[in-house]
């Protein structure tokens, strides 16, 4: 016959207050994060991105690395309901909508460097055809249509987003917890179709996600020389790392790019890709080689940003 051993009674009242105590610091730590995150959702915060000019546009590290924005082919496009683009110790990242593509990421960028150029609290107005221009794109009736579906998918695609530091503490989170937001791409835009004008409002919660330098900067020069959007996508990949030296599976890169096909066709855009970035300077060296634990890879030299 066994016997149990129990803690002394007061013992067991001490561990169980001890637990409730911790549970309700917990939850105290939980709404303070969100209170703290609904107060910057309502509060004007200037965008102020150092590095950022005309030729140049930023990304958020979490966004450039993950597959939110991807190469993928216009029309039919995946539609995600908080799909998790990105998971680890100290991110999840998921998001809703349909599937946006490299146009919408050009459209994205150049609206986030718009809001810098704002005066704090005022949201910035521009002509429809100069913000096409500043994406080196064509002016017209097909071309404004282009705009006015990208600006609403981007307005539609939410995110819920929580990123913490080394130590295990909240950083910032969006929409993970009952009590706060998701976080929408563009916080939503008006259209003055008597100027062809539009008025594009950004959550002030952006302002949280580029703090700290934690954004890629984009040569948008180069960007809007390039002809794949493969390799629109693989350059903001490559600005999220300082290493001079870059490697990456070609099973990563493939999931990456939302490619749903055959690995050898994957492996024949990718190939173009790499070529077209190292014509334009953003990349040296590259090849495909096998790595020491049999799988394929992708390496380059970065260079310059």
């Amino acid at each position: 016959m066994t016997s149990s051993t129990r803690l002394p009674f007061h013992r067991d009242n001490n561990l169980l207050r001890l637990s409730a105590a911790m549970q309700r610091a917990q939850q105290k730590a939980t709404e303070a994060v969100a209170a703290a995150a609904e107060k910057q959702a309502v509060t004007p915060t200037a965008l102020i991105l150092p590095g950022l000019n005309e030729t140049v546009r930023a990304i958020p590290n979490y966004i450039a690395r993950s597959a939110i924005f991807a190469p993928v082919r216009r029309g039919w496009r995946t539609l995600h309901d908080d799909t998790v683009f990105l998971e680890g110790s100290k991110i999840l990242l998921k998001g809703s909508g349909k599937q946006l593509s490299e146009d919408h990421a050009d459209i994205w960028m150049h609206a986030m460097y718009l809001q810098t150029t704002a005066l704090l609290g005022e949201a910035p107005i521009i002509n429809r055809a100069d913000f096409l221009r500043g994406m080196g794109r064509p002016t017209g009736g097909s071309a404004y249509e282009w705009l006015h579906d990208g600006m609403k998918d981007l307005a539609r695609f939410t995110l819920c987003i929580e990123a913490r530091r080394k130590d295990g503490s909240v950083k910032y989170s969006y929409g993970n917890h009952p009590s706060t937001r998701v976080l929408a791409m563009i916080g939503g835009f008006d259209y003055d179709e008597t100027s062809g004008s539009y008025t594009i409002y950004a959550d002030p919660r952006w302002a949280q996600i580029f703090s700290n330098r934690e954004y890629a900067l984009v040569d948008w020069t180069k960007r809007l020389l390039m002809r794949h959007d493969l390799s629109k996508s693989l350059q903001r990949l490559i600005g999220t790392s300082a290493d001079i030296k870059q490697k990456y599976s070609l099973d990563i890169l493939k999931q990456r790019a939302q490619y749903t096909g055959r690995m050898r066709d994957f492996r024949t855009s990718l190939e173009r890709s790499l070529t077209e970035l190292e014509a334009l300077k953003v990349i040296a060296e590259p090849r495909i080689e096998t790595a020491t634990r049999g799988h394929q890879q992708a390496v380059w030299i970065r260079l310059g940003r």
